[in-house]
């Protein structure tokens, strides 16, 4: 069997607060919506923008608090980096409709907003607890590196 890649990075801002809920079983989830943007010039020279939105799905499972993490420490309008695997779902609706989704299956989170500061907190499976910066070490944060992303987000609902 050849080998494959299912892998997805994100960096874009949360559109609302995460959406937290328990299953039957006990387990909890919380769904967010990353919202990503690019700019370019079309050929008359003029700006052009486009958002794209993303629905993130982070879970409470082998030895991973994500959920509970999205839940306590992410707002609308915090800026958030997430890596995981795109999924794709269907079912059926109660009126007999097939319906689809497209999702993405967060792994780990980084919130590069920080709790009120402008140091990201780092919570992956293997991290259940923030992160530290080593004490020797100054932490670097996408606030050291403007042009990294794009700081003209003002179009974005948030």
């Amino acid at each position: 069997m050849s080998r494959s890649l299912n892998k997805v990075t994100l960096i874009g801002n949360l559109g609302a607060d995460p959406e937290v809920r328990s299953t039957p079983n006990g387990g909890r989830v919380a769904t967010l919506s990353v919202a990503t943007g690019r700019r370019w010039k079309n050929q008359a020279g003029e700006m052009q923008e486009k958002t794209e939105w993303h629905r993130v799905v982070l879970w409470n499972n082998k030895g991973s608090n994500l959920a509970d993490v999205a839940e306590r420490y992410c707002k609308k309008g915090d800026k958030v980096y997430v890596e995981g695997a795109i999924e794709y779902r269907s079912w059926q609706d109660r009126e007999g409709q097939t319906r689809y989704t497209t999702e993405i299956s967060g792994r780990e989170m980084i919130m590069l907003s920080g709790r009120g500061g402008s140091d990201g907190e780092s919570f992956s499976p293997s991290k259940a607890n923030p992160a530290p910066a080593p004490a020797a070490q100054k932490s670097e944060s996408f606030d050291d590196f403007p042009e990294a992303l794009d700081a003209e987000d003002d179009d974005l609902p948030f």
